[in-house]
Parts: C-alpha cells; sequence; structure tokens
C-alpha cells in the first residue's frame, strides 16, 4: 500500500475519533471562551470569530503531526 492510501485512511480514522468526541462532549467549554475571541451581538445578528482558539488549534495540530513525523 503506498502512502498516500495509509495517509487517507489515518485521515478518515482521525474524523471518526473526533466525530466521535464531539457526540459525547457537544459542548467543548474552552471553545470560543478565550481572551481574543470574538463575539459580536447586534438586534438580529450573532457574529462569532474565535482567533484565539483557533490559534490554540493550529499550534495542538503542529504539535501533533511534528511528533507523528518526528517518531515515524
Amino acid at each position: 500500500m503506498n502512502d498516500l492510501a495509509k495517509g487517507i485512511i489515518l485521515l478518515g480514522a482521525a474524523l471518526i475519533v473526533v466525530g466521535l468526541l464531539l457526540m459525547l462532549f457537544p459542548k467543548v467549554p474552552f471553545f470560543g471562551k478565550l481572551p481574543g475571541d470574538f463575539l459580536i451581538k447586534r438586534d438580529n445578528v450573532t457574529f462569532s470569530f474565535p482567533l484565539a482558539t483557533s490559534i490554540v488549534v493550529s499550534i495542538l495540530i503542529s504539535l501533533i503531526l511534528y511528533l507523528i513525523g518526528r517518531f515515524r
């Protein structure tokens, strides 16, 4: 099996795990509540921009991918 097929299978398995976790924990307590996350509420419009949460998630994903590549 080539590397692309293995990567797609791994990605699918990771998406299944994330989906199951979101089903078990529908409300992540820190998502969108960090300092630096913007929430703008007007009359009938709500705009949410989780900037700090996006940065934290990006750092975690980068660290995980780095560790996977390092110990490969």
